[in-house]
């Protein structure tokens, strides 16, 4: 569940269309106990308040429940941590060949994900600087 599926839930809750231009779901399902079997699978999110109010450089990333990847797109790094084996996030694997096939995936779900929210505001997965 992601702060964009608010208004969508209440839409839903008060029996008013939900707009197909909306980002997020009505999570009223969940509620109920049921499981969507084509609810998300990752988590996709974009930070670009620079240098305010974290002082934290621009970043888009997808989180799964095991895994997340983070660009840093000003500076052209790229973090990769397993969440389960290293929940603090303290050791880097996005050079690590033995997360390749793990890498790669989350790759193509940043990629899916940024396509999906039609995030154009960075540059792009693919096509830009250190892949």
């Amino acid at each position: 569940v992601q702060n964009i599926d608010f208004a969508e839930t209440f839409l839903d809750i008060a029996g008013a269309k939900i707009p197909s231009d909306m980002q997020g779901r009505s999570i009223v399902p969940l509620l109920k106990g049921e499981h969507p079997t084509d609810w998300r699978r990752s988590i996709y999110y974009h930070y670009y308040e620079y240098p305010q109010p974290h002082h934290v450089p621009p970043q888009y990333g997808v989180r799964t429940d095991r895994f997340k990847l983070v660009r840093y797109y000003t500076i052209n790094e790229w973090e990769l941590f397993d969440l389960k084996a290293d929940p603090r996030e303290r050791h880097n694997l996005f050079n690590d060949s033995g997360y390749q096939v793990t890498k790669d995936h989350m790759l193509q779900l940043l990629e899916a994900d940024r396509e999906y929210y039609k995030d154009d505001t960075a540059p792009p997965v693919f096509g830009g600087p250190s892949r």
